[in-house]
């Protein structure tokens, strides 16, 4: 979950459209033809699509309808164009609220708390699928477009052409949200300096091993010691191996939970989430979560958690400019633009449109970038089979606290923003791709050699092992909170890696304690296991045949591994896969 404050973004933007209450299929064609472009619809198909939502909207003429989002160049572009678009086309007065992420999340705690309609829509994370099936307060997508809301239902919504619906689907097989942008955490490298033959030279001479993608945490290591103390300079400006950040501030939470101890081993097999044990080290058994701390059968305090924060600190201090360790998420972001930071494992691709500006250092004057951006390397404790990193998935949500009329016209609302009409082009201006044909269409075919390799990645079966929160968190406000916390002491130096986890695991533990005992979450809520011994756990795993918790390695530092960016990219099919998403 990430509230990505990006420089251009205010940090409210209340916008309610002036157009007047009617709909206008002239207004639908002057869109198409000088903003719904490109498409992967003719101009035919998208004036059906339009007029679709004329007649669906004739009911709801003249309402005047609230949702919300956090604030990235996506929401953006929908709140200051498509709410516009919308209103002048269906005559439905749309108000889209842009506002921190963590005022959505504490808003929509707050509607579903006391039944009072805030939004009548939502777009929120799909990080809070767990709690969204288990408190209720949500309507499940797939009832409501078969049910109540079929009527406005967009025919053309083609639900299998979304890449994340497997994200937003719960335990029950039921799909409580729908992905309005998705965005990963990736490897980011100054492809220049890698390519560079005199670097490249000394570094093979160090490790006995190419410089390149680092495939292991090893690998990662290294290059970071290597920019940071034998290379030291390039063009007369002190460089750095590593870029990170280290504030004990909220956004320090998300740095952990979005897959962080996943990318290192921690959990099991399995995607989009491990099972039984997922990346925040929680244990689920059937439905309900039965506990985070290895006492109890989670993975939150094993060592593969351990080794994920004890790393992360090592790097910190040891590679990283020095100011990085008192910044926040925003203020760190920007960082790898500026010119002198050779890699970041945790970097994301929402951050892609600055990365590409003209003028930049990191830009080519031909408008190509110097950096590249891959699969994010592996930590020792990693299995294949496990998930590597973490995919944010802002969706639209509903709750049944709205009233149904308002509901349904929130919903047209939803679809226009995520219609085959105007995914392409949304998908251009903030490039966070939720449709399989948006990510193949000719348009970015063009355009990719100046996006990094956000394209390559999109279109790669990689990309499946970057997945959000799943359903083992049955709480994720009251539980996210909880590791900025812990892992600020950490990286503080306050308590070691092994202390914060342990503190972390038992507040975990005592907040689902809490929970099963309210009752409230019912038969999917947390029934937390009774105390073992590490070892009882240990043996346990290897008995069933799953992975968490595991043994400590004797060795967590294996040989460092790299491949070829060139050849990675070659090994990548070059051509859609052929299945019924992919048709009109």
């Amino acid at each position: 979950m990430r509230a990505l404050y990006l420089a251009s973004a205010s940090a409210a933007a209340l916008l309610l459209s002036s157009a007047p209450a009617f709909a206008d299929i002239e207004a639908a064609k002057r869109w198409i033809d000088s903003e719904f472009q490109p498409s992967t619809l003719s101009k035919e198909e998208q004036l059906k699509e339009m007029q679709w939502f004329i007649d669906a909207a004739k009911p709801f003429a003249g309402m005047e309808i609230n949702v919300v989002s956090e604030t990235i160049t996506t929401h953006e572009y929908e709140a200051r164009t498509l709410a516009k678009a919308f209103s002048e086309i269906t005559g439905i007065k749309l108000r889209h609220d842009l506002i921190q992420e963590g005022d959505v999340v504490e808003k929509i705690q707050t509607q579903m708390q006391s039944g009072k309609n805030i939004y009548d829509a939502w777009i929120n994370d799909s990080d809070l699928i767990g709690t969204h099936f288990r408190y209720k307060q949500v309507v499940p997508l797939t009832d409501w477009m078969e049910g109540e809301g079929k009527d406005v239902t967009l025919p053309t919504l083609d639900v299998n052409d979304f890449i994340g619906k497997s994200f937003t689907t719960a335990p029950d097989g039921k799909l409580y949200q729908l992905p309005d942008q998705q965005f990963a955490n990736l490897y980011w490298f100054r492809y220049d300096w890698f390519t560079n033959p005199d670097i490249k030279a000394k570094f093979k001479a160090k490790y006995g091993y190419d410089l390149g993608v680092p495939v292991n945490w090893s690998a990662y290591e290294d290059i970071a010691e290597f920019f940071t103390n034998d290379v030291k300079e390039i063009d007369g400006v002190k460089v750095y191996g590593h870029m990170d950040y280290g504030k004990k501030d909220p956004s320090l939470g998300w740095r952990f939970t979005d897959a962080w101890l996943s990318m290192a081993g921690n959990g099991d097999k399995g995607l989009p989430n491990g099972k039984p044990v997922d990346e925040w080290g929680i244990r689920m058994e059937g439905c309900s979560p039965v506990g985070s701390s290895i006492e109890r059968g989670g993975d939150t305090n094993g060592p593969a958690a351990v080794y994920s924060v004890t790393k992360y600190v090592e790097w910190l201090k040891k590679y990283a400019p020095p100011q990085a360790a008192g910044m926040t998420f925003s203020e760190s972001g920007p960082v790898p633009a500026q010119g002198n930071v050779a890699q970041q494992m945790f970097w994301y691709t929402a951050f892609t449109a600055d990365m590409v500006k003209d003028g930049l250092p990191v830009v080519n004057a031909d408008g190509t970038p110097k950096w590249r951006m891959a699969p994010s390397p592996k930590g020792a404790y990693w299995k294949d089979g496990m998930k590597l990193g973490y995919q944010d998935a802002g969706s639209w949500t509903l709750l049944k606290s709205t009233p149904v009329d308002r509901r349904k016209a929130a919903w047209l609302y939803a679809q226009f923003t995520m219609a085959k009409s105007v995914s392409l082009k949304k998908s251009h201006v903030g490039l966070t791709f939720i449709r399989e044909s948006d990510i193949w269409d000719k348009s970015f075919t063009e355009r990719a050699p100046k996006l990094g390799g956000l394209v390559e990645f999109y279109r790669s079966p990689a990309r499946v092992q970057w997945t959000p929160t799943g359903v083992n968190v049955p709480d994720y406000p009251k539980l996210a909170q909880l590791w900025w916390q812990n892992i600020g002491d950490a990286s503080s130096g306050a308590k070691t890696p092994q202390a914060a986890m342990d503190a972390l695991a038992a507040a975990q533990d005592s907040v689902m304690e809490r929970l099963e005992r309210s009752g409230v979450q019912g038969e999917c809520g947390p029934k937390l296991n009774k105390k073992e011994s590490a070892e009882f756990w240990f043996a346990k795993a290897e008995k069933d045949g799953t992975t968490a918790p595991q043994r400590k390695l004797s060795n967590e530092k294996p040989k460092g591994e790299t491949v070829d960016y060139d050849q990675l990219i070659k090994s990548w099919p070059a051509s859609p896969p052929k299945k019924a998403a992919m048709a009109q």
